[in-house]
């Protein structure tokens, strides 16, 4: 009789019936051959620190965080990674064998891993970035900008206390915009990156003039829905190379992924037809 545990993952917010990641990972367990599972549970802000204390006892190998608990289970990780303690949240919960919980943040790191699949000839040192929105996906992907050695980040918030934040969260290469004064940047960037949610199917628009824009900046959108926003179709039209937002989510789930089912995954365009159907 096989007594091994079945591995367990899933992912926890509130609400969650928006997510993709089930879908994802379902995907992969199929696509492996791997006899586990990926399960979607809402659990609210009271209810989260006896979930984490009891997913382990139940077999639960690790678990992705979305909305609104990004922040929190900071708080409750046993240990932080280094990307994690500067964005200061985690998306990507691991239930160590000695008992720890280990909290990461892999957000950046699908959000470059996308650009430098999608667009392979991205030069991030080779200029400015400009990016859009100073919410929880800016923090990580300014971080992850960084890393890359843009050299400057043009950074521009509809409320520009936010940006102001992060400008003293991040130092010295983060330069703030007011978001009326955003266009006037274009000419000079190779990287625009839109992070808020204007643009989305259901959102207003984003409402950038683009006449300064010019062929050489990369434009990327961490919005999938539509899969080609607004933004996208009209850099295309000058002549950009675009990355839409699907592969960030893709690929900021492959770490998790080998952690707890072993498995390192691919993301490829099965998979990326896998999550359009």
């Amino acid at each position: 009789m096989n007594t091994q545990r079945i591995p367990l993952a899933g992912v926890i917010g509130q609400p969650i019936n928006q997510s993709k990641s089930p879908q994802l990972h379902g995907h992969w367990l199929k696509r492996y051959g791997i006899n586990g599972h990926y399960i979607p549970m809402e659990v609210s802000s009271v209810d989260l620190p006896h979930v984490l204390n009891n997913l382990p006892k139940m077999g639960f190998r690790g678990i992705n965080v979305t909305i609104p608990h990004k922040e929190a289970v900071l708080d409750m990780a046993d240990v932080i990674s280094d990307r994690a303690a500067l964005i200061g949240a985690a998306n990507t919960l691991t239930f160590q064998s000695d008992g720890k919980l280990h909290a990461d943040n892999t957000d950046g790191y699908g959000f470059t891993a996308n650009l430098k699949q999608e667009a392979p000839d991205w030069a991030p040192k080779s200029g400015p970035a400009l990016v859009l929105g100073a919410g929880g996906a800016a923090r990580a992907i300014v971080a992850a900008l960084l890393h890359e050695k843009v050299p400057e980040i043009f950074l521009s918030n509809r409320t520009r206390a936010r940006a102001d934040a992060l400008k003293a969260h991040f130092g010295g290469k983060i330069t703030v915009v007011d978001w009326t004064q955003a266009a006037s940047h274009l000419d000079e960037i190779g990287t625009l990156v839109n992070t808020t949610a204007l643009g989305m199917s259901g959102k207003e628009e984003l409402k950038l003039n683009l006449e300064r824009l010019t062929p050489k900046t990369l434009v990327t959108d961490i919005v999938y829905t539509p899969l080609v926003t607004p933004l996208l179709a009209a850099a295309r039209v000058i002549g950009c190379p675009t990355v839409d937002g699907l592969g960030m989510l893709l690929h900021q789930a492959t770490p998790g992924f080998e952690r707890w089912f072993g498995q390192v995954p691919k993301v490829d365009a099965e998979l990326r037809r896998a999550l359009l159907t």
